[in-house]
């Protein structure tokens, strides 16, 4: 069960309403899962935005930057974000990021071995993985980033840094994959 009460519109601040079109309006929309549930309020991490205005409005304008003006590739964000639900066990990421890496032509060949990728998406996860056992070493560093280029190694320490904090906000707040409905 959800440690936080879901917040639906009727129960929201002018900052929270604010907050809650922002995310409802924004380029999420029409995404791998539905971001509003049936009694409109907010699923996943979104919803504990709601309670901090400030925060949640920077947090989820940090996660429109990641997901959709970076120089990554679908394959190479949607890859990474898995990497980071795998490295956080966290069930909502791989349920709401599983289809869209699919979608970018991902497979479980890709998911499970890695196995099959180019040679820059295999930097970028090489350079992921290392960000996920806690820093990137000189080796690597120096093995990676001529490939990836230095922009994509910034956007891929954020982006790793951005689903952490998802990640560990899902879980702290227990925040649950939806049950199918028959």
């Amino acid at each position: 069960m959800t440690r936080l009460p879901r917040l639906t519109p009727a129960d929201l601040s002018a900052d929270q309403r604010e907050l809650y079109e922002a995310i409802a309006g924004g380029p999420r929309t029409g995404g791998p899962f539905p971001l509003i549930d049936a009694d409109d309020s907010l699923t996943g991490p979104f919803n504990a935005m709601l309670f901090s205005p400030p925060v949640g409005e920077a947090l989820q304008r940090l996660g429109a930057a990641v997901r959709y003006e970076t120089a990554l590739t679908d394959r190479v964000r949607e890859l990474a974000i898995l990497a980071v639900a795998a490295r956080w066990d966290c069930a909502f990421e791989r349920y709401a990021h599983e289809p869209a890496a699919r979608a970018a032509g991902v497979t479980e060949a890709h998911l499970d071995g890695l196995d099959g990728l180019d040679p820059a998406e295999t930097a970028a996860l090489r350079f992921v993985m290392a960000l996920l056992d806690g820093d990137v070493d000189d080796v690597t560093y120096a093995e990676t980033v001529p490939t990836i280029g230095n922009g994509v190694a910034v956007e891929l320490t954020t982006l790793v840094g951005y689903y952490a904090t998802l990640a560990l906000q899902l879980r702290v707040f227990r925040v649950t994959v939806p049950v199918e409905q028959p």
